[in-house]
């Protein structure tokens, strides 16, 4: 019996999770360390399955498949593709440094209320999220996958409403209210997406008699299989509503600033760049694969709505005076990117969603912990706090401004390739689209650059004159991600040709072909 790669890279962080927190209260070090180390081997792991991992193999790789619930049709099945591989291993490569950049986020407060925050539960919630994620991208049993989707919210619940941001005008007591109903928004709105793909669940089942993602797209392929065109769509909608909760896609967004305003930057970290990751992943694998038809159905619906996505969220984070709800409006537009280049329905415009989903995690890091390094520093989130920052903390400006380039697509930076593929393979099926899709990225110019110059450049404001430059600690935290921003930006072909093998799949799976180009012939 070969060794249960899949299930080791869940179970390392899940079992990191319960050593973490019963870490006694007084070896708060301890437990900090533990689980970075937790989450390097984690790492390993994940390093392990990309390297096994064979582009040109079957779609679904290193599976592992046990008898779970068997009067039910549930079994314990994993399996990775191309794409799954890829969010594996952003998810994987993110929670060291969120680790390391929350290092100090759940000690003991000193002033205020004087109470302890539970420095062992903090980081063992932060593992317990990635344990879940990470069986997410993995189950290719519908059933498992959404034990594992719905499960995930309760340790986010607690990391939002338990370990809030303390940088707030208000006080400690506007603050904890504040982090309580942006905890309990969260909650509700993903509860209710997670309850109406739950019947959607059930329904599969009774049309299908299984769980399995596998025998289920395969019997839809042979003809085996058949649904009713309206129980394919109502099916297809109960899934696709709770994923469009979870990505987050307009009007099922508004969760989203609360929850990033509210969250240390760490924690804003891991619902953007990997929490919310799962949606978009769960439309390719689940939406597409089960339900074709019924995507082809609601594509120009979807992409209307992703297209408000990318205007709206981009409108409302130029207007933002606090510098995390601008970052979580800029995610919500780049999200309806990702979303439009999904039902797009070409190989560009899937590609470069999926290579958005790693890019997007990357630079939103990035610039999300800079913000928060800079936000600790000065015990404010408003932009009007900030001025003149450049000159005293050059290394913290250089890196915000990296961050922020990345985030508006800069040629030479990652997200800009990832951009570029959806646009192009938006425009060959759906010009109009396309073309009004391309003011996102002039809002997006416009909303960082502000962002900069508001908080970077300038006299230098008194409150700021003392601020200390990234330390050591902050170093090895945001280098390699900038690194990987300039890399992937100048080639991204190791991401690429990982994802583009299941992509060409998923378009197999709702018969569909690239456009061919209109050339007129030369007379």
């Amino acid at each position: 019996m070969s060794f249960p790669l899949l299930t080791a890279t869940a179970v390392v962080p899940a079992l990191g999770a319960v050593a973490t927190a019963a870490v006694p209260a007084a070896k708060r070090t301890a437990a900090k360390w533990l689980a970075l180390i937790v989450s390097l081997a984690t790492l390993a792991l994940a390093i392990t399955v990309l390297v096994r991992f064979d582009p040109d193999g079957g779609r679904y790789q290193l599976t592992e498949s046990h008898a779970w619930i068997a009067d039910f049709g549930v079994r314990y099945e994993l399996g990775v593709d191309g794409i799954a591989v890829a969010l594996l291993a952003l998810t994987a490569l993110l929670i060291p440094f969120i680790v390391l950049a929350g290092w100090h986020d759940a000690d003991p407060l000193e002033t205020g209320s004087r109470r302890w925050r539970p420095t062992q539960g903090f980081f063992a919630l932060i593992l317990a999220v990635e344990a879940m994620v990470i069986i997410s991208f993995e189950a290719t049993d519908v059933f498992l996958f959404y034990i594992f989707f719905e499960a995930m919210l309760i340790p986010m619940y607690f990391l939002i409403g338990g370990f809030g941001d303390r940088a707030h005008e208000h006080g400690e007591a506007a603050a904890s209210t504040q982090r309580s109903y942006a905890a309990v928004k969260f909650l509700l709105y993903n509860l209710v997406g997670g309850l109406i793909m739950l019947a959607a669940v059930i329904g599969l089942y009774v049309v299908a008699g299984n769980f399995s993602l596998q025998e289920i797209a395969q019997a839809r392929a042979n003809g085996s299989l058949h649904m009713a065109t309206s129980t394919e769509r109502w099916l297809f909608l109960g899934f696709f509503f709770a994923f469009a909760v979870k990505a987050p896609l307009w009007p099922l967004h508004t969760w989203l600033p609360n929850a990033m305003q509210e969250s240390t930057a760490p924690v804003a970290v891991l619902i953007t760049a990997v929490v919310d990751k799962v949606g978009t992943f769960a439309m390719l694998r689940f939406c597409l694969q089960l339900f074709p038809e019924a995507s082809k159905w609601a594509t120009p619906v979807i992409l209307v709505l992703a297209l408000i996505s990318i205007v709206y969220g981009a409108l409302l984070a130029v207007g933002q005076r606090d510098i995390k709800r601008l970052v979580a409006y800029a995610s919500i537009s780049h999200f309806g990117f990702i979303v439009m280049g999904i039902f797009a329905m070409t190989s560009q415009g899937q590609s470069g969603a999926t290579l958005y989903m790693v890019n997007h995690g990357i630079s939103t890091a990035a610039l999300m912990l800079v913000a928060g390094f800079l936000i600790s520093r000065r015990g404010s989130r408003l932009i009007g706090d900030y001025g003149g920052v450049q000159k005293v903390a050059p290394v913290l400006a250089g890196t915000f401004l990296i961050g922020g380039l990345a985030t508006l697509s800069l040629p030479g930076l990652a997200p800009f390739v990832s951009e570029f593929l959806v646009l192009v393979g938006t425009f060959t099926r759906y010009p109009v689209i396309g073309v009004i899709a391309t003011f996102g990225i002039v809002l997006a110019a416009l909303y960082t650059l502000v962002l900069y110059q508001r908080t970077m450049t300038g006299p230098v404001k008194p409150e700021v004159s003392a601020m200390p430059d990234l330390r050591v600690r902050e170093l090895v935290v945001v280098t390699p991600l900038i690194v990987l921003l300039i890399f992937l930006g100048v080639y991204p072909k190791p991401v690429t040709d990982i994802v583009n093998p299941a992509v060409k799949q998923t378009m197999s799976d709702v018969h569909k072909t690239d456009p061919k180009p209109e050339v007129e012939a030369a007379k």
